[in-house]
């Protein structure tokens, strides 16, 4: 069973997922061996390695740490082509339909392709949608659009339905890195009503309690970057809110 099909699979038995998003500038090697540890202990499912801009030529070390550290799937998250790597498992190959930026949407995908044809990678289409979170995150600024605001929430759904019916295989909701908000509860219930694809919610989750309501209106699987390089114990009390919510 690939990457997507297991995503797939527990999405449609109700079972909730959580990854653990690294930035590769951030790939310190015994804090990053710790979370890992932590990830595998805590039940995460996966672990996301990308950011919205890399000043560090380090992502095969971040990968080989990662997969010395733990036994999860590594799923690239890419900010941009040069994040594509095939020592990875699977790659996100965004497409970031909130936006206008024609690149985002299609033009760097062409010109990676074949990277990452020959990378070997397992590709999962996936409908990227930023939303409006407090600030201008960094994901905002590099990729030059702007966001849904968070009370659009017919917006936020119209575009996830377009999005699946392009033939995008996973919706991707984030209210970027260090987010001041995450995505409201509405909107993730809105958009989880009206599309038969797994829902991933990213940015501004921080505490367990806010990590349940997201799952409980809706989300597949959740994703916790900022929060977990800060406060590495965030991991386990998310862990146990996922296995009660499972269970």
């Amino acid at each position: 069973m690939n990457v997507f099909e297991k995503i797939q699979e527990r999405s449609a038995q109700g079972k909730k997922q959580l990854a653990l998003l690294i930035d590769p500038d951030k790939c310190h090697s015994d804090s990053l061996h710790n979370s890992c540890g932590l990830a595998d202990e805590a039940g995460v499912d996966y672990i996301f390695v990308g950011g919205s801009l890399l000043t560090k030529d380090n992502m095969d070390q971040c990968i080989l740490k990662v997969k010395e550290s733990c036994n999860l799937p590594v799923i690239l998250f890419p900010g941009s082509m040069l994040q594509v790597n095939g020592s990875a498992d699977a790659l996100l190959l965004l497409s970031l339909i909130s936006g206008r930026n024609a690149g985002m949407l299609i033009g760097n995908h062409v010109v990676a392709a074949p990277i990452i044809r020959n990378s070997g990678l397992e590709v999962i289409p996936t409908g990227y949608m930023l939303v409006e979170s407090g600030k201008i995150t960094s994901v905002l600024y590099m990729s030059n659009t702007t966001p849904i605001p968070n009370d659009k929430t017919d917006i936020a759904v119209c575009t996830a339905m377009a999005g699946e019916m392009l033939g995008l295989k996973i919706i991707y909701m984030d209210a970027g890195s260090g987010a001041l908000q995450s995505i409201p509860l509405e909107m993730v219930r809105a958009v989880r009503q009206n599309i038969n694809i797994p829902l991933i919610i990213g940015g501004g989750i921080r505490t367990p309690e806010a990590a349940a309501e997201i799952w409980d209106s809706g989300a597949d699987l959740i994703t916790i970057g900022n929060a977990a390089e800060t406060r590495p114990g965030i991991i386990s009390d998310i862990g146990k809110v996922k296995k009660s919510l499972n269970n």
